[in-house]
């Protein structure tokens, strides 16, 4: 092992990086990845074993690991995470938000606690990180924020109101800053990546009030596609957003135009396409005030491994579009000359 990545300075790729919600679905994965890349990588998470486990994943990957149990919603710890971040692995680069936790019931099941909760965790987790983030990056005038969305950022679904609303503030949140962020010329870079339905831990720790056991919108998609996406935006962060998955661009694009059509569809299919056929348990784990990863591990992927997809042409795409409208240009006007010669003769 080199006398670097003993120090814990950063990795070979030069990148330090920050993951919150690290221990477990789309922080996983993304730490992992990341690691994979040779990167330092700094894991915030409240679960002491998931989080351990997931440092080993990046470790194992190539990374060098940093866990640092931490609540998103204490900006003080967040504060002093930064700090030791920055001591012990070095500037950094790249500071992606994940975290999030959740109750899935109808508005009126939901309790005012929960709900303040929720947004705390979700959404001000989010601005905490940013600020942490920006703070350091400013003074560089360098630096990446990827903040981690859903489809549901813009789109509200009903059972998930506490989710929904919060990834709609997120939404807010960062179209303001990327505003002030080229308003001031800044060399500090945010986009945001919309993801969709994923085979993650989060229905079977998420809290829940629904009488069958929660689970993704279909299509289901690996949290590794998710990863990839975050990757890719954080390597490419001038565009605003990127959008993960076929189901994204559907939603996104039925919202824009029949929203609400897009209401009756989703008040006659929402409830009971996102719960399974089995009741739940009440001995399920429930992670809103306590993670639920304290002294087990869940790993990246949840129970739906069975329909879940670990391809995503929609991605390819994204990631692509430039080549795509060149060829598209090309092809179009290669169709002009056809039409044209044909009605030359």
């Amino acid at each position: 092992m080199s006398r670097r990545r003993q120090s814990g300075r950063a990795g070979s790729d030069g990148q330090v990086v920050v993951v919150t919600g690290a221990s477990g679905g789309v922080g996983r994965e993304t730490a992992r990845a990341f690691g994979a890349r040779g990167a330092a990588v700094a894991l915030l998470a409240r679960g002491e074993e998931g989080l351990a486990r997931a440092a080993e994943d990046v470790r194992e990957a190539g990374g060098t690991a940093l866990p640092l149990p931490v609540d998103v919603s204490d900006h003080t710890a967040v504060e002093a995470a930064a700090d030791r971040i920055e001591r012990e692995l070095g500037p950094i680069a790249v500071w992606v938000n994940v975290a999030f936790s959740t109750v899935f019931a109808p508005v009126t099941d939901v309790r005012a606690e929960e709900f303040r909760r929720a947004t705390e965790v979700t959404y001000l987790g989010f601005v905490y990180g940013t600020l942490a983030a920006l703070r350091r990056m400013e003074t560089r005038d360098a630096g990446t924020i990827v903040q981690v969305g859903s489809a549901l950022a813009y789109r509200g679904i009903p059972l998930q109101a506490a989710y929904c609303a919060a990834k709609h503030a997120i939404q807010g949140f960062h179209e303001s800053l990327r505003c002030e962020l080229l308003h001031k010329k800044s060399g500090v870079r945010v986009t945001m990546v919309q993801l969709p339905g994923l085979n993650t831990p989060q229905f079977t720790w998420v809290r829940s009030r629904l009488p069958r056991n929660p689970r993704p919108v279909a299509p289901v998609y690996q949290p590794r596609v998710a990863a990839r996406g975050v990757l890719y935006a954080a390597d490419h962060p001038g565009r605003r957003e990127y959008w993960v998955g076929g189901s994204t661009v559907a939603t996104l694009l039925g919202d824009k135009f029949a929203p609400g059509l897009l209401d009756r569809y989703l008040a006659r299919t929402g409830f009971q396409g996102q719960q399974t056929d089995y009741a739940r348990s009440p001995a399920q784990p429930d992670n809103l005030w306590k993670p639920a990863d304290q002294h087990h591990d869940y790993g990246a992927h949840g129970e739906f491994d069975d329909e879940a997809s670990d391809r995503c042409y929609q991605l390819w795409a994204s990631h692509h579009h430039g080549l795509l409208a060149a060829l598209g240009t090309a092809a179009a006007a290669a169709g002009a000359v056809v039409v044209g010669r044909a009605v030359r003769r």
